[in-house]
């Protein structure tokens, strides 16, 4: 393909060594499980961290109160032990396990816990990630090392699902702003509790994890996790058949279906816990209600958004872009959660239908001008900017068809494809009109729900703590009511509802649920676990379970010696690298970000 090729051609340029060769930061013995990433890190600091790929690294690193099982994705313990409500539900307490140490030997403690809670909670920077866990919370106490107290305004039916690594106090407490660079470097997010620890951090090179050897649940029965940083998957493929890394994931149709069947390597296929969407900038605007970015004013008309949601065929985008390897859109949780899944009936669905789009438009008066494109009563043109990921194959191909379809209908389209790095900044700004994106959803809905309330307006103009810049006061309420019922089933028609109305707004569409496609190393490795158990994914689950598990094959590679020592070479300014040591050239740059959570 094209990009494997460019892979290659840098061994055509000049290439300027930007220092001896040397061996990795840290020495690399035993056994080492490498993962290609072809996402990139925005950061390790687990109060600011919204990348698919951070937020997974997190929850090896730092435990959580309770967090989903493998086997069903229902409540288990973690820091906490037990946990138990009072009768009118507004007081939650947690026994903390008892013999839990951080990495550095200080004990595991419920002063911990309430540390990490109340800097979320009077913290805005540290807020950023996980904010919306807290919004209900009153108050946060430890009245001793075992017990932790959690006071709430109201019923919190996502108590047991609190998705916040708990941090060690002694090491956060002396960081006065969670912005500072140095919150990403070892000396902070090395402290950990979880089953690995973080060793080693270099940007858009590799993160490498430690097992803890103290880990309460016993230690791994491997040395290191590697996360190797490459270009794409078409790299990070090529790397996986030379044996030079053990895990890729992210696969499109035509590599995972090409490594069906090979020798020393096993394909898994599963229903995923993300979706697609496409952001249609409503009028970003601020926690104050101030206006922000440079979104097109014709996009906050909900008329205009509804008709771009009936141009637009998720058929063909699951058909011809992900190669049948996806499930219809619906609602914002994926199919994988049932119970809270919404699938919109027959008459609300938004069906392919550029003529009655075209209808929906006129009546609303943006008519094709002389020249086929559309104008508001402002007079100013349905002009948009598409941003998508110029990295990603789904970006690529997925935009072609959009602004296909909506010239169709008398919208211009300029594709804006763009870095990782530049998606994530031009979304959480509001500088755009339309975007690809995307987000990973937990059992629980709470948190993406949240991500689309008025309290998650971003404070500051690029913060991520809004998904789509919605703010709604009828799916605000729908919001609450879901979050304070209790009662399961009551709950999930709330939620259902919220989704309904969202869907209604449409400030975002969502395209498609994608499967995950992934592949590992079978002649060197076993005991991936899936979630939920024997049919899930391996990867990017909500817990570390896939890969804690995980030992080398009796008599196989396994893994031994990790990448060898003078690996890395700079190429230029440092924005590629070259992988040598099984003769496969691997570029790398900055690429965007997938999908947040």
């Amino acid at each position: 393909m094209r990009r494997a090729r460019a892979a290659l051609a840098v061994l055509a340029v000049p290439l300027l060594v930007a220092a001896p060769l040397s061996p990795p930061a840290q020495a690399q013995s035993g056994t080492v499980l490498r993962v290609a990433l072809v996402q990139e890190i925005d950061h390790l600091n687990p109060f600011t961290a919204s990348f698919a790929s951070s937020t997974m690294i997190g929850r090896f690193a730092w435990e959580f109160l309770t967090l989903p099982s493998a086997e069903d994705a229902t409540p288990t313990g973690g820091v906490a032990e037990s946990w138990n409500t009072s009768p009118d539900k507004l007081t939650w307490t947690f026994t903390i396990r008892e013999g839990m140490t951080w990495s550095d030997g200080e004990p595991v403690t419920a002063k911990d816990a309430a540390f990490t809670f109340n800097r979320i909670m009077s913290d805005p920077k540290a807020a950023e990630a996980n904010g919306s866990y807290v919004e209900n919370f009153e108050r946060v106490t430890a009245p001793d090392l075992r017990t932790l107290v959690v006071e709430i305004k109201k019923p919190q039916a996502s108590m047991t699902a609190l998705d916040v690594p708990i941090v060690p106090e002694h090491i956060w407490s002396g960081i006065d702003d969670m912005a500072d660079p140095k919150t990403d470097s070892v000396d902070v997010v090395g402290v950990g509790s979880g089953p690995f620890l973080i060793s080693e951090y270099r940007p858009n090179e590799i993160v490498t994890l430690k097992a803890n050897r103290h880990y309460w649940r016993g230690a791994p029965q491997i040395d290191e996790l590697q996360f190797v940083k490459f270009e794409n998957a078409d790299a990070a493929v090529a790397a996986l058949r030379n044996g030079e890394v053990d895990f890729v994931n992210r696969l499109t149709q035509a590599q995972f279906d090409s490594l069906k069947g090979e020798d020393g390597i096993e394909t898994n296929q599963a229903s995923g816990r993300r979706y697609r969407e496409l952001l249609m900038n409503p009028g970003a605007e601020n926690i104050e209600g101030q206006a922000i970015g440079d979104g097109h004013p014709a996009l906050r008309d909900v008329r205009v958004r509804r008709a771009i949601a009936k141009a637009i065929d998720p058929q063909v985008l699951v058909d011809k872009v992900l190669g049948g390897y996806g499930e219809l859109p619906g609602g914002l949780v994926p199919p994988i959660y049932s119970d809270f899944h919404y699938t919109p009936p027959a008459g609300k669905r938004y069906t392919f239908d550029p003529a009655a789009a075209g209808r929906e438009l006129d009546a609303a008066g943006y008519r094709k001008g002389p020249d086929g494109v559309r104008a508001g009563p402002d007079g100013r043109k349905l002009e948009f900017r598409l941003t998508a990921r110029s990295s990603e194959d789904y970006g690529l191909r997925a935009s072609d068809y959009i602004a296909g379809w909506l010239g169709d209908i008398g919208i211009t389209v300029t594709k804006n494809l763009v870095s990782d790095n530049e998606v994530d900044e031009t979304t959480s700004s509001g500088h755009y009109d339309l975007a690809l994106s995307g987000w990973g959803t937990n059992p629980d809905p709470d948190y993406i729900l949240g991500k689309q309330t008025c309290a998650s307006l971003p404070a500051a103009s690029g913060s991520s703590s809004s998904n789509a810049f919605f703010c709604d006061a009828a799916y605000d309420d729908l919001y609450a009511r879901q979050a304070a019922e209790l009662d399961k089933d009551k709950r999930a028609e709330l939620v259902r509802q919220a989704q309904a109305r969202y869907y209604e707004q449409a400030p975002s569409l969502v395209l498609d649920y994608d499967n995950v496609l992934e592949a590992y190393r079978s002649d060197r490795f076993t005991g991936f676990v899936r979630q939920p158990n024997g049919e899930g994914q391996i990867m990017e689950q909500t817990g570390y379970w896939g890969f804690y598990g995980v030992r080398p094959v009796e008599g196989g590679a396994g893994g031994d010696t990790g990448l060898p020592a003078g690996a890395w070479v700079a190429i230029g300014a440092g924005a590629l690298l070259l992988l040598v040591g099984g003769g496969t050239a691997l570029a790398r740059r900055r690429t965007p970000a997938e999908d947040r959570e």
